[in-house]
């Protein structure tokens, strides 16, 4: 069985409990070495075989799986797999050879980032809706999904993979809606040792950016969820019945 399985966001120990017994099983680990935390092989038993995929095109990823079936092998990606984890073209392949494969969650970066700002994405009256996105690169992406496009809903915004283009970010949020001084941050490498926090705003995202030295391995919120300004929540409001509770007031 091949084990597509979900790193977390850094911290060896925000691995699933079933991801980390799997680690423990494994007879080979093919590992995202560019984003996984390589303290997570140290779940691995002696006699794993170790890749570092980071090294690997998606060819020689698969013969290894080839190689080696009827084996324990786990595909370890960061955070969850299913976001930007390009699995999908593996899967494909693995179907395609008849070759079993399964997937493990993980706790997504985004998840990761929100808990270093100690932050709630969905505020009521702020914003309902988190849009999980990136910047057009050496991959593109659609027409309907510019940056601009997204930032007209005014939603909570976590965008991925566009640490190097930071200026263009925030210009293109600005053109997309934003106010300039409306709230943003920055979670560098989120749950690992070195974790930095930046809060800032949209447009001195490059600015704050370049002063902590972060042109990698970090996230970019924006939103008002950022701010102080909330309604509170209608569940544990005494005037509010539901399923549970009649309202007391």
């Amino acid at each position: 069985m091949i084990y597509f399985i979900g790193a977390g966001p850094g911290a060896a120990d925000l691995i699933t409990v079933r991801g980390a017994e799997l680690l423990k099983q494994a007879d080979v680990i093919i590992y995202a070495g560019s984003l996984v935390n390589p303290a997570l092989l140290d779940y691995a038993k002696e006699s794993c075989r170790i890749y570092n995929s980071a090294e690997m095109t998606l060819e020689e990823v698969i013969d290894v799986m080839k190689e080696n079936r009827g084996k324990e092998v786990v595909r370890l990606h960061t955070g969850d797999p299913c976001i930007y984890g390009a699995i999908r073209e593996q899967m494909d392949i693995l179907d395609r050879e008849g070759m079993e494969y399964t997937s493990v969650p993980g706790v997504s970066s985004f998840i990761g980032a929100a808990a270093a700002l100690n932050a709630e994405y969905t505020l009521p009256n702020v914003s309902q809706t988190v849009i999980l996105t990136r910047m057009a690169g050496r991959t593109p992406v659609p027409e309907k999904e510019e940056i601009e496009k997204l930032a007209s809903h005014g939603a909570t915004m976590v965008i991925f993979l566009t640490s190097t283009m930071l200026e263009e970010l925030s210009r293109r949020l600005i053109d997309g809606g934003y106010g300039p001084d409306s709230p943003a941050a920055i979670v560098y490498k989120a749950t690992w040792p070195d974790e930095k926090v930046i809060r800032t705003t949209v447009k001195d995202i490059a600015k704050a950016a370049e002063e902590n030295g972060i042109n990698k391995m970090a996230l970019i919120m924006v939103g008002g969820f950022l701010g102080s300004e909330y309604e509170r929540s209608k569940l544990y409001d005494p005037s509010f019945t539901h399923l549970f509770r009649e309202a007391t007031k």
